[in-house]
């Protein structure tokens, strides 16, 4: 347990971290139509396209570091992905303002925010697969779900590190009417991030191998029967040094992206890896329609920030985001880690589909005549059970149900097919509720969260699963 601590907690801190670098462009996106546009709105375009780059970058990230930390060992990339994200930071907050036009400001600060991505989406596949290869059987759903509980925290600390960095600017903005100076708000607030980086990547960069992974890269039957017998007690590090002792000769010699291909090329794991795939398509477009696009939010609860002056207004917004964040969003996350085990993984994603289809449609069908407490507690509602629900389980899901040999690709797969739907969402939210009105768009919501449902029964239960025994066991069938 000793070393579980230890191994555990950079990674509460830096899981936190993917939360605050995405969700930090709600605040920031706001703060910039004072710096660039004299308090106008953003351009429909350049804010879809904003608000979507760091998504699209994860895209990206997902596959290339889950296939890479299966093909070259979590021990050769995990680090490499902060370090991106450190990089990318830095080129974000020195964003040259005011040698740039607003509009190229926009485009020079989303094309940064694609590479911050890269590094997040990393993140996804690299902390799921180690903290999976390194769990106790009993106890491994509490902790992937402990684990990614942090990025409420991340989302959390973002709106309190803007109020606090806009609280010191308030005499400067608000008094002296110095309204430009929000530019070094928006990259106190995004520089933050550094801190908690700096302080968890030597961490990472020297966290040892695990013996299952590294025993899972010379499987044979009988070795992955020792696998089976090391999940029932806790996994440490391999301190062998690779030379030592005999190893045995793999089955078979194959590049990891044929044996990739192999394995999920029958159907009894292929609609497993497409239940995972498309249950995080479907939550992350109304996941992260709803929370790349709180404005809307905002404005249906009074805070908006439509009076006043510019940082009164920035204020305003800023404690609307706390209000979010704080009612249901956090809390949902530790329903699931008390009750994973316990309920298991299936049940809590069908009835966070299911639940949030039901806020869904309320709110589509009383958006316009909500008072803002009706609406609060609503939304409140949707929030609490998108987290105790799928967007706890579709990141728990792949790293449970797949074999060590093949877990962070296949996880990397199915985050990128879910930071799909969160650029459909993050490009098309603002054009379609202009064209056909946010309840519309919340009925689309709707339907795919019902069709999420409907997906995750092409999923097995895990709680208590070992896919490496399973996988030794189809071995010898061949």
């Amino acid at each position: 347990m000793t070393f579980l601590t230890s191994f555990s907690a950079p990674r509460h801190v830096n899981e936190a971290q993917p939360a605050y670098d995405l969700f930090i462009i709600n605040p920031v996106a706001t703060m910039l139509q004072y710096r660039l546009y004299g308090g106008q709105s953003l351009p429909n375009n350049l804010q879809g396209v904003l608000k979507a780059s760091a998504n699209i970058g994860s895209v990206i990230g997902q596959f290339l570091f889950g296939y890479c930390a299966d093909a070259f060992g979590r021990k050769a990339i995990y680090g490499k992905e902060l370090m991106l994200i450190i990089l990318a930071t830095i080129l974000c907050i020195s964003c040259p303002t005011n040698l740039l036009s607003p509009d190229g400001s926009l485009i020079y600060l989303s094309i940064f925010r694609i590479l911050l991505g890269v590094g997040v989406g990393g993140d996804y596949p690299m902390s799921a697969s180690i903290t999976s290869d390194r769990a106790v059987l009993r106890k491994r759903g509490t902790l992937l779900a402990y684990i990614f509980a942090n990025q409420g925290w991340g989302s959390l600390v973002g709106s309190l590190a803007t109020i606090i960095v806009l609280a010191c600017y308030k005499h400067v903005m608000n008094d002296e009417g110095e309204t430009s100076k929000v530019d070094g708000v928006w990259r106190i607030v995004v520089g933050l991030s550094l801190i908690p980086a700096f302080g968890t990547l030597y961490q990472r960069l020297t966290l040892p191998e695990s013996v299952r992974f590294e025993e899972s890269r010379k499987l044979t039957a009988g070795e992955l029967d020792d696998l089976k017998a090391k999940n029932d007690v806790e996994i440490t590090v391999s301190s062998k040094n690779s030379n030592e002792g005999h190893v045995k000769e793999p089955l078979e010699k194959k590049a990891h992206f044929k044996e990739f291909v192999e394995y999920f090329s029958e159907w009894r794991h292929a609609k497993i890896l497409i239940g995972t795939c498309t249950c995080w398509f479907l939550l992350d477009v109304a996941f992260y329609g709803i929370n790349l696009n709180q404005n809307v939010v905002l404005q249906q609860i009074g805070y908006a920030g439509k009076t006043g002056t510019a940082w009164e207004k920035l204020f305003k917004v800023s404690t609307g985001n706390i209000i979010i964040t704080a009612l249901g969003f956090v809390p949902g996350y530790y329903v699931t880690v008390l009750t994973i085990e316990k309920l298991g993984r299936k049940y809590i994603q069908i009835q966070g589909f299911l639940m949030t289809s039901l806020f869904l449609g309320i709110l589509a069908g009383k958006f316009h005549t909500f008072d803002n407490a009706s609406f609060i507690v609503c939304f409140s509602f949707l929030q609490f059970f998108f987290n105790f629900g799928a967007n706890a389980t579709t990141y728990c899901y792949p790293a449970e149900v797949f074999p060590t040999k093949y877990r962070a690709s296949a996880h990397g797969l199915s985050a990128a097919c879910g930071k799909a739907g969160a650029i459909i969402s993050a490009l098309g939210f603002n054009t379609l509720t202009a064209k056909i009105g946010t309840p519309a768009v919340l009925w689309i919501f709707f339907g795919c969260s019902i069709a999420g449902a409907g997906f995750t029964l092409l999923l097995p239960e895990v709680a208590g699963r070992d896919p490496d025994a399973i996988l030794a066991e189809e071995l010898r069938e061949r």
